[in-house]
This record gives C-alpha cells, sequence and structure tokens, in this order.
C-alpha cells in the first residue's frame, strides 16, 4: 500500500481542521473543527500502524482507539459548556465569551459605612468618626 494518499488526506483534513478553529467563531463549529483535527490523527496512526509493523502489534490502532475515546469525552464536556453558554448569554459567539471574572465591588461594612457611602454623618452622629476607624482596621 502506498502510504503518501492516506498522509495527504489527514494532512489537508488537518489543516481544514486548524483553519475552523482559528475563523470560526460559533461555539460549535470549532468543536466540529476540533473533531476533525483528531480525526486526521487517527486517520496518520491507522496508516502509520498498516505500513510499519514496529514492537508493538496494531499500536497504532490502539492509539486511534484511545483517541476516539477521548474525542467522545471532549465533545462531552464540550457540548455541555456550550449549552450552558447560550443559557446565559443566549449567543454561542466565541469572541464574546469572557475569559475574565468581571471585578466585584468593594463594600463597606461597619456602623459608618452606610452613612460614610451617602455622605451623612456616622453612627456615632455628627462630628464623629468611628466609622473611619472600622474602615482602617482600627487605626487611624
Amino acid at each position: 500500500m502506498r502510504p503518501v494518499i492516506p498522509y495527504l488526506t489527514a494532512a489537508f483534513l488537518f489543516g481544514l481542521g486548524v483553519y475552523g478553529v482559528l475563523r470560526r467563531r460559533n461555539a460549535v463549529l470549532v468543536l466540529m473543527a476540533v473533531e476533525l483535527m483528531l480525526n486526521a490523527v487517527n486517520l496518520v496512526l491507522v496508516t502509520a500502524d498498516t505500513t510499519a509493523r514496529a514492537g508493538l502489534p496494531h499500536g497504532g490502532q490502539v492509539f486511534a482507539l484511545f483517541v476516539i475515546v477521548l474525542a467522545a469525552a471532549e465533545i462531552g464536556v464540550g457540548l455541555a459548556i456550550v449549552l450552558q453558554l447560550y443559557r446565559m448569554r443566549a449567543s454561542v459567539v466565541v469572541d464574546e465569551v469572557p475569559l475574565a471574572e468581571p471585578p466585584t465591588p468593594v463594600v463597606a461594612t461597619g456602623p459608618g459605612a452606610r452613612a460614610a457611602a451617602h455622605g451623612g454623618a456616622g453612627a456615632d452622629g455628627p462630628g464623629t468618626d468611628a466609622g473611619a476607624a472600622d474602615r482602617t482596621g482600627g487605626k487611624r
């Protein structure tokens, strides 16, 4: 068997998968492109197994089976993430996914925190600064 045709086919499929990952904005299409790349790797493994019999009998086919199991797990987890993203954002566009959490506002606590937030007097009445001691940890 001439291994050139399967290797070229696998290279074409892998290149098509890389193009799909880099250019697509839809998360489902990105997952499909990753699957295309994994199938190209499977084709290379099986072709290498049939053309070059190394020390392991059917080693390429065993590795291809592991890649198929890994791809099935990846699709299960990936689709769960995409469905949760769609429920939260009503869109599966990859460019709009926030990669970092937004900063949470700092909320002051203590007896003078509410009055200080509104610009008024502290809990001890006007002229006292008990809230400042609470905000600075007891130090002035």
